[in-house]
């Protein structure tokens, strides 16, 4: 694709700084970028934006001057995002089913529907318009799929759960697994069937070998926006809200109640049955024992206050040279005492 510099400043709302006769082909990092692509670049980085072989970089509004083309716009990260949708190359899936794929009884397929090759698709599925589902990939009994859907390859979805439109589903995820649930009887666990399902809401997007468990009873539920890494599991019964970020080997026990617009980071988890409040941040490997208020950033094992938590890591580091003074002072006593 190929582009000037002026098409791409009216396409990106932004303010253009320099020769817009130049023809870009490419949109990349500042690292990769070369003579005919654009790349974007924020404080503290407008320097090295400025010295990078990119034709023209995408730069706040703030900025008067800069040494090469340029287009100023109130966010450059979402401005880049918008030349990725456009630059990207598609990939184009024709819809209609693949002789391989299997349909069980009473399927109902809405308008450009494609399954592809080894799909399993069991009775009594219903699955939206423009839906993509890629091989080797299984629909339980009664599973709903909203419209405009992405499964990739092996995905499964289990028995009577629910996703939203516009969902994204990565390699491996499975949605509908059973969830942990044992009673424990004179040494032997016994299973407790796990007869809920799973909700996912619009916009949601679950990365590779992610694992959401079916709820024991009533339903384990993803609201709309939410954002799942690779490699991260929810357990029975959870609740999360909107526009959540849970990001790679988070762990989330059953029962647990999550609010709106919440980060988890890498490798962090909670215990089950607590409740977290709207716009928490929790940072990477933190560990939430209990419930925490809204607007918290909690850090850590136990998860404290994050700057709490700084204080710790501080004082911590001071310890060796406190034992080193206490050491002394036992010689220095032990000396005074032996004079008496």
């Amino acid at each position: 694709m190929k582009k000037t510099l002026r098409e791409i400043a009216d396409l990106v709302n932004g303010v253009l700084l320099g020769d817009g006769d130049i023809e870009i082909t490419g949109v990349t990092n500042l690292e990769d970028a070369g003579a005919a692509d654009i790349s974007f670049a924020v404080p503290p980085h407008l320097e090295k934006a400025a010295r990078s072989s990119a034709a023209a970089v995408i730069i706040p509004m703030t900025v008067t001057e800069f040494s090469k083309p340029a287009i100023l716009v109130e966010n450059p990260r979402t401005a880049f995002t918008e030349l990725l949708k456009v630059y990207a190359p598609k990939v184009m899936i024709e819809p209609g089913i693949h002789p391989t794929a299997v349909l069980g009884k009473n399927v109902t397929l809405g308008e450009n529907v494609a399954i592809m090759a080894y799909a399993v698709i069991d009775d009594h599925v219903k699955i939206g318009n423009h839906t993509i589902i890629y091989p080797h990939t299984y629909i339980g009994k009664e599973a709903v799929l909203g419209s405009d859907c992405i499964l990739y390859p092996n995905v499964t979805v289990r028995e009577r759960c629910h996703i939203g439109s516009r969902s994204i589903l990565h390699s491996g995820a499975v949605v509908g697994s059973d969830g942990f649930g044992f009673v424990t009887v004179s040494g032997r666990h016994q299973k407790v069937p796990q007869v809920g399902n799973v909700i996912i809401e619009d916009d949601v997007e679950i990365g590779a070998n992610a694992t959401i468990d079916r709820a024991t009873t009533g339903s384990t539920l993803v609201k709309q926006g939410t954002k799942i890494d690779n490699l991260v599991h929810l357990a029975h019964n959870v609740v999360v809200g909107e526009n959540c970020f849970f990001v790679a080997l988070t762990g989330i026990a059953g029962s647990t109640k999550i609010g709106n617009n919440v980060t988890f980071a890498g490798q962090a988890g909670c215990a089950g049955h607590i409740t977290i409040g709207d716009n928490s941040v929790f940072a990477a490997k933190a560990g939430v024992i209990g419930n925490v208020p809204a607007g918290s950033f909690y850090s850590g094992f136990p998860a404290r206050p994050h700057k709490e938590w700084l204080r710790g890591e501080a004082s911590s580091n001071k310890v060796p040279d406190l034992l080193k003074k206490v050491k002394d002072l036992e010689k220095r006593l032990a000396a005074i005492e032996s004079k008496e």
